[in-house]
């Protein structure tokens, strides 16, 4: 027994041993949490800044190199080859290996590598095949300035970086998400990115943007150089194909046609927008087909489908990389700076070293013609030793050792122990001059270029882009986007309805009185009989509040929308009235538009979307001391504030009812109306141009390039072709248009003057007849336009300049008629002449004066 507890005490005493050993759990975490962030970061999703590339994407090209013969792979052997240097599954290998080669820059595909626009994917590896591009050979790659390491087993080596002689990172773009961290750099357009640099190492200012190979159009108001919490939005392309008939030709930067389609018929079913039907035509190029229903603006579609469906987005970028084994934030423009001084630095190596072979060959060519000529390896043929052969030809070197620029080493009398007696016999002295001289030439540039490395660099940018450029311009092109609300565009699709005694609203009141048409994302803005206001989101039924004066669909900011009210103050007995707007307010915040009392109340209310004031009779009670009992009260004699102010007395006599009794016309001023060119849509924010202060019936004329006018209403929601628009102002039914057009068969210009005769609304009428090209130069409603013509010379130019008097040039004709002939010399530019103030009558002067020039390129 004593010996049984002699050995429990010892097992005993081991285990508490062992116990004082273990690590604190706390203490494991935080250094294992640690590594593994840091490798995930280092090693897996962030790329490098000094070849752009995350390791797999590294380790792919590095095994493709090694396997390059100039064929093409099957990629599952491209896979399996990565795999010796990438210690993670054929799964991630083969995905980055389909996102490298559809970005069409390093890896040259074959087969079904899938397609970016429709989502579809690519085939399995072992049915497609690739290669590295030239471009990636050319830039890539050199053994000579790579810097290698061992592979995770140890038994291949492969590259810390490659040595990219371009900024990589932006041309692609990347994507991750690491531990703590993401990273999102937009691809960038090639050639810009070429001429960027060049910028760079010329010290000049540069812009780059990002660009898309799905195209589209790119907003960059907020992009800031691509830093961390800036913002881009991207949009579809959306033509107007008729006026039922809607097509998408691009489509926007991360979205496919499957799920742009999906959006689109997920915004119909919810009612946000009203469409009959999506046809995908879409083949080599992107087409989708959306069919309209019938009375569907399609203006205003288009703005629905930017709202609603991802036909357009907003991207975040997020450039992280890794400098010097840590992640940095850094802007596309600090990216784009280092890889440029990388690439002059790789190139700068490269030079060193094509000199320093160089200066080897020109040195071995040299001891090989003097060992030859003077006959030194006769002198070895007595020698006994090894050491004594290379003793004498190192002394038979002496003479001229001084014209070398390195002291002779034992190598190199070695390598002339090598040379053949064949060789010897044919060596031919003047062919070996030759090609000394050509070395010497060769080294002499190289010292050229590494003395001018940025002059070197540049070329080296201009040869890129001159080799690699062509067809890939840009696709994306860049707008600025008009800010879009929703409220306006969605679609009525559901019916507002109202319980004015119970207090409750909304679109599944179905048996109670109905308001308007509204949309299920619009808010109401309600007033109630004890002078409470307040907005609410609508919803299928929603308390308000009881003895509902007023409800309809508020407009955040409308200044046109003003309401008339009549209430009694409780405290004083005063009845009061004012007119008052609600711009903004917080939603489901009461607020009060009388005294608070408990005898406060509204006595007379009306919403007037144009600012009307109608006029109303007032009856005082029967007994009250008042000569004057009843009389008529025009809201127009008050001024209109906001909705805080108490208002005016109208009379101090208790008020017995307040009856309609005639509409009045608005008391506000005209909507000024701007046009902002930049996209091509009307506001009253005064951005752009002031076309003019409008009533609610004047209307807009819009003349375009192609010879075409239309005449619309002023609502903001209109589009114009701000690229085809030549002139936008205030429609006048008795204004007389001039227009000088060319007609490209007949290459003959023609100027045409007339009156408007069809307005129908928003549909375009041709002034000027069909024929590919025909378009207008000039166009006035001026009475009398004069203009001043320059012409290009020309063998038929008699007098390069013309004054013309468009009025006299050409009479009054219908809108549909040919006009008069001016001639068929070629124009450069034409002048609006303005007519002067002010004449000095001793000087000769037609009274006109040189107006704004319209500079013109026909060709």
């Amino acid at each position: 027994m004593a010996k049984d507890i002699t050995n429990n005490s010892s097992e005993e005493q081991s285990e508490n041993e062992h116990i004082h050993d273990v690590v604190h759990v706390n203490g494991l975490y935080e250094n294992w949490f640690l590594e593994y962030a840091s490798y995930v970061i280092l090693e897996r999703a962030v790329p490098h800044i000094n070849d752009g590339l995350k390791p797999v994407q590294r380790r792919i090209l590095h095994a493709m190199k090694v396997m390059d013969d100039g064929r093409f792979n099957k990629i599952a052997n491209v896979i399996g080859s990565t795999m010796q240097y990438h210690p993670h599954g054929d799964a991630s290998i083969g995905d980055a290996i389909v996102n490298m080669g559809q970005k069409d820059l390093l890896i040259e595909p074959q087969g079904n590598w899938g397609d970016i626009r429709t989502g579809d994917s690519a085939a399995a590896p072992r049915y497609i095949e690739g290669r590295l591009s030239k471009f990636a050979l050319d830039v890539v790659f050199n053994e000579d300035t790579t810097e290698w390491q061992a592979s995770y087993d140890g038994r291949k080596k492969e590259p810390i970086t490659l040595p990219v002689k371009f900024p990589l990172l932006l041309a692609q773009g990347v994507e991750g998400i690491a531990v703590g961290l993401s990273t999102k750099v937009l691809p960038h357009n090639f050639c810009e990115l070429i001429e960027a640099s060049i910028a760079v190492l010329k010290n000049k200012k540069f812009e780059i943007y990002p660009d898309f190979a799905t195209g589209g159009f790119i907003d960059v108001t907020n992009y800031n150089e691509g830093q961390k919490g800036s913002r881009v939005r991207v949009r579809a392309r959306i033509e107007e194909l008729d006026k039922k008939t809607l097509v998408i030709k691009d489509i926007p930067f991360g979205t496919t046609t499957t799920s742009l389609i999906e959006s689109i018929v997920k915004a119909n079913d919810t009612g946000k927008i009203k469409i009959k039907k999506v046809i995908d035509n879409t083949a080599k190029e992107v087409e989708i087909q959306v069919q309209l229903l019938p009375g569907t603006d399609p203006g205003i579609t288009i703005d629905a489908l930017y709202a609603f469906t991802e036909c357009e987005s907003s991207i975040s970028p997020n450039a992280c990389v890794i400098v010097e084994e840590k992640p940095n934030f850094l802007s596309v423009h600090e990216i784009l700076r280092i890889c440029t001084r990388q690439t002059v630095d790789l190139l700068r190596q490269e030079l060193e070293i094509r000199r320093n072979e160089l200066q080897e060959k020109i040195l071995f060519s040299s001891l090989e013609k003097i060992f030859i000529e003077n006959r030194i390896y006769r002198k070895i043929e007595d020698c006994e030793t090894w050491e004594d052969v290379l003793l004498t030809i190192d002394k038979g070197l002496n003479p001229y050792k001084k014209q070398f620029y390195r002291t002779i080493t034992t190598d190199d009398i070695v390598r002339l122990t090598e040379i053949r007696i064949k060789r010897i016999s044919k060596f031919d002295s003047f062919k070996a001059d030759e090609l000394m001289r050509g070395y010497s030439s060769e080294l002499a540039k190289v010292e050229h270029n590494l003395a001018n490395i940025i002059d070197y660099s540049i070329a080296y940018y201009a040869e890129l882009l001159k080799k690699y450029g062509k067809g890939r311009e840009r696709k994306t092109e860049i707008k600025t986007f008009d800010v879009i609300n929703a409220t306006v565009v969605a679609a009525n699709n559901q019916k507002l309805y109202i319980n004015r005694a119970e207090g409750f609203i909304g679109f599944g009141l179905k048996k109670d009185e109905y308001v308007c048409d509204c949309s299920d994302i619009d808010d109401v803005i309600v007033f109630r009989r004890d002078g409470i206001c307040v907005v609410k989101k609508i919803g299928e039924k929603v308390f308000v509040g009881k003895d509902i004066l007023y409800a309809g669909i508020f407009r955040k900011g409308d200044e046109r929308m003003v309401y008339n009210l009549i209430s009694l103050d409780g405290a004083s007995g005063n009845t009061m009235v004012k007119r008052f707007n609600v711009l903004g307010v917080t939603r489901e915040k009461e607020y009060p538009l009388v005294k608070a009392n408990k005898a406060s109340k509204v006595l007379y209310f009306s919403a007037n979307p144009n600012g009307e004031a109608e006029t109303v009779t007032v009856t005082l009670t029967p007994s009250t001391k008042a000569k004057i009992k009843v009389f008529d009260f025009d809201f127009s004699e008050v001024e209109i504030k906001g909705r805080d102010t108490q208002g005016n007395i109208l009379t101090k006599y208790p008020v017995k009812k307040i009856a309609f009794k005639t509409a009045g016309e608005s008391t506000l001023s005209g909507t000024e109306i701007w046009y902002d060119d930049t996209v091509g849509r009307l506001n009253t924010d005064s951005k752009g141009k002031l076309i003019g202060t409008f009533s609610p019936e004047e209307k807009i004329l819009a003349i375009y390039k192609d010879g075409n006018y239309e005449v619309t209403g002023y609502e903001l929601t209109n589009r114009y072709d701000a690229e085809q628009l030549l002139f936008i102002e205030k429609y006048n039914s008795e204004s007389i248009i001039s227009a000088l057009y060319l007609d490209v068969p007949s290459k003959t210009y023609y100027i045409k003057r007339f009156k408007l005769e069809t307005t129908t609304i928003s549909k375009r009428f041709a002034f000027i007849p069909e024929g590919k090209g025909n378009h207008v130069l000039f166009v006035s409603t001026d009475n009398k336009p004069k203009i001043k013509i320059d012409f290009a010379k020309g063998k038929y130019v008699t007098n390069p300049t013309m004054i013309v008097s468009m009025d006299e040039f050409s009479e009054i004709k219908g809108w549909k008629s040919i006009g008069s002939k001016l001639g068929t010399n070629k124009i450069n530019s034409i002048s609006r002449l303005e007519a002067k103030t002010t004449v000095d009558k001793s000087k000769k002067d037609d009274g006109y004066a040189a107006g704004s020039t319209i500079e013109l390129n026909f060709n």
